[in-house]
């Protein structure tokens, strides 16, 4: 999102507030941000909140323009995206219909700019076969509409018609800004730890969050991949336009994973899974009472492994982590050979920095022939990009 810009088109509902946490997340995605509002929008927001967060003037009247600028024209056309949050019956109604009676309407019409709508009303108003009908009209033409929230709303009533929340606007946004070079591409990504039940409240697990899995489905998904996230129990958001698998243990990721990998491009295993699990699980709670008990542990199954064994079955590539603590890369080496691996990311998971649990990472990409790439501390996001980006690089070079 660095360097995009974005219009936020404010209209007059109750979910206006809204729109200030909006522009303050584009503003932190290091956006250039310039807000329009209609006049009733005004009576729930003062232009100076817009003014302060985004850095830049708020034109809210159509004849209020500085000197002989044509901001109506110049402002959907010199920009990456217009994002009208929230969208009322009334704005949704001016553009399905091409109506221009004010600045904000005005500038949509002359837009050249992607543009995303973001309805916000009643439960029952937004029912209406009219205002579905000019949500209909403006999807036949392009235009971008996200489904509202559901719950309860400002009227008091509970239904769908709630604004979705800022941050979702932003995902869908990216997504929209996102060059979809993997259209037409099936991933499969595991994310998470697994959990091996020692009895039906305690069990073996690890300190994988799951948020490197998640960020390579957010981010498959935003380029257009179809996307399967098999997840163990993580509270990480589920990135839109993803099918997501949530299971818990080892063997059920093992199962689900085998289910979906049939004409699969690319199967990345980030998922972190138990090595053991308990040869047998307590049916009730194990009571204190003695100093010492000990666990019997079985080996659980090497997913990756036999993927690996089991690769020329459905041909596609064939991605894995190593999270290590010593010997980074001459593990990860010895991983790729063994489990027939196109490619290895490893990282050194005692870093601070790096590794479970933070936003960002530094990885080593080894690969079949012993190449090694190093990658400088990323984000999470970037790693993503990066790991798909190479992953594409070795399925092209064999087509």
């Amino acid at each position: 999102m660095k360097g995009k810009k974005i219009v936020i088109g404010v209209t007059g509902g109750i979910a206006a507030y809204k729109a200030a946490e909006l522009v303050r997340l584009f503003v932190k995605e290091e956006t250039m941000v310039q807000v329009a509002m209609t006049a009733n929008a005004e009576r729930f927001v003062a232009p100076l909140t817009f003014e302060a967060l985004s850095g830049n003037r708020v034109i809210s009247h159509m004849f209020h323009q500085e000197g002989v600028a044509i901001d109506h024209i110049s402002w959907g056309q010199e920009s990456d995206l217009v994002i009208v949050a929230p969208a009322t019956a009334n704005f949704i109604a001016k553009m399905a219909w091409g109506l221009a009676d004010d600045f904000l309407s005005t500038m949509v019409l002359a837009a050249t700019a992607k543009i995303l709508v973001c309805p916000s009303m009643n439960v029952q108003m937004f029912q209406n076969p009219v205002v579905q009908d000019n949500l209909d009209r403006l999807q036949e033409r392009g235009i971008a509409v996200m489904a509202p929230g559901e719950g309860q709303l400002a009227c008091r009533t509970e239904g769908k018609g709630r604004l979705p929340e800022p941050s979702e606007i932003l995902e869908q946004a990216k997504i929209l800004l996102t060059e979809q070079d993997l259209a037409g591409i099936k991933i499969v990504v595991t994310a998470g730890p697994t959990e091996e039940p020692i009895d039906p409240v305690r069990f073996i697990t690890n300190r994988s969050s799951g948020k490197m899995g998640y960020a390579l489905a957010r981010v498959a998904a935003a380029r257009g991949a179809e996307v399967v996230l098999v997840s163990g129990p993580s509270s990480v958001e589920t990135p839109p336009g993803v099918t997501l698998c949530r299971v818990r243990t080892a063997l059920e990721m093992r199962n689900t994973v085998f289910e979906h990998r049939r004409d699969c491009a690319v199967i990345i295993k980030a998922a972190a899974v138990s090595d053991y699990r308990p040869k047998e699980a307590a049916v009730q709670k194990i009571k204190k009472g003695a100093d010492n008990i000990s666990l019997d542990l079985i080996r659980n199954p090497d997913i990756l492994w036999e993927l690996g064994r089991k690769k020329s079955e459905f041909p596609h590539i064939l991605v894995g982590f190593a999270a290590e603590t010593q010997e980074l890369l001459a593990n990860a080496m010895e991983k790729v050979k063994k489990k027939n691996l196109d490619m290895i990311v490893a990282n050194d998971v005692s870093r601070s920095d790096a590794g479970f649990a933070t936003d960002t990472n530094q990885v080593k990409i080894i690969y079949a022939d012993g190449r090694v790439e190093d990658s400088p501390l990323l984000t999470k996001n970037e790693v993503a990009h990066l790991v798909l980006d190479r992953a594409m690089g070795l399925r092209n070079s064999r087509e």
